[in-house]
């Protein structure tokens, strides 16, 4: 019985979070959710970079040029 047991524990491999995360995501019938993930992080990053831009404005008393700077 022991040599069963470690048998079974040599020929398992350990999973990480990442793998286990990437085996769900690369699966055909769960790629638009992967397509929406990857549009969720762009847009997050674009209107972080925009809030940025408009801090910094702000913070120079340019309040005023911020709707201009975003129409550019």
């Amino acid at each position: 019985m022991m040599t069963l047991l470690s048998a079974a524990a040599a020929g398992a491999h350990k999973v990480t979070a990442w793998g286990q995360f990437v085996e769900i995501i690369s699966k055909p019938d769960n790629m638009p959710v992967a397509g929406a993930l990857i549009l969720v992080v762009y847009f997050t990053w674009l209107s972080m970079r925009e809030a940025l831009k408009n801090d910094r404005l702000i913070a120079e008393g340019r309040k005023s040029e911020i709707l201009s700077e975003m129409q550019k």
